[in-house]
């Protein structure tokens, strides 16, 4: 699915904009507030976070798109570890996940502020 560079800016700037007690929204809740319809709405929020996530590092500030997780959990799905590790952000060892996540959360916040 081809990267849609209007809707990476709006997910950008809707995170950008949420208060911390907010935090963190699921999927579900950015695709709503995106005004997407079906079908692969998720699909679609993923893809702009994956966006988000390679932008982000590039620059060298924390991954806004820890803000967003699955409504099964308290984390991002699968592709969101497996990205992070692929960009070097996160460590390979799947043990260490929940840590690095919560620290990327933390610096995700404290960068918007």
């Amino acid at each position: 699915m081809p990267a849609d560079s209007d809707l990476n800016l709006r997910l950008r700037h809707y995170l950008n904009g949420l208060p911390p007690q907010a935090l963190p929204i699921t999927y579900q809740q950015a695709a709503e507030a995106l005004g997407l319809s079906p079908p692969r709405t998720i699909r679609r929020v993923a893809v702009a976070l994956e966006t988000l996530m390679q932008e982000d590092v590039a620059a060298g500030r924390p991954m806004l798109a820890t803000l967003v997780v699955s409504r099964r959990g308290d984390l991002p799905g699968a592709g969101f570890f497996e990205l992070a590790v692929a960009l070097g952000r996160f460590p390979a060892n799947p043990a260490e996940h929940r840590a690095a996540y919560q620290r990327e959360f933390a610096a995700a916040i404290a960068q918007r502020g």
